[in-house]
């Protein structure tokens, strides 16, 4: 797989709302900057998703205006506008920011390694 499809396959992975299928796309060492937490184990990447699809429920998360700004035959890293929207306290909510992905080739597959998100 091409890490192109890779992003693709992350973000179907984060709608599953399934911590496991998004564990299969993180590299074992995955770094996680969120605006308010970093997370430096997929221990605290899982904790952080499950608190997040715990308060915005029925989310769904996309990108936009995806730019892949490097990439070789073992890198890429893509910038791009992520939107979520679901349901706080059982009203809608809608917001998005500013993302940026490292992926990294890892026994054979393209595995996300960095994540830094932060609120526009």
């Amino acid at each position: 797989m091409g890490y192109r499809k890779a992003l693709d396959k992350y973000i179907e992975a984060t709608n599953s709302h399934d911590f496991n299928n998004v564990k299969a796309v993180l590299h074992p060492q995955a770094v996680y900057w969120f605006t308010d937490q970093n997370c430096i184990s997929n221990e605290q990447i899982g904790s952080y998703f499950m608190k997040s699809w715990d308060t915005i429920k029925e989310e769904v998360y996309s990108a936009t205006d995806v730019q892949w700004i490097a990439a070789s035959d073992q890198v890429a890293t893509c910038i791009y506008t992520y939107h979520y929207e679901g349901y706080y306290l059982e009203e809608f909510v809608s917001g998005s920011g500013r993302a940026t992905n490292v992926f990294t080739l890892h026994d054979g597959e393209w595995r996300l390694i960095h994540e830094h998100l932060s609120s526009l």
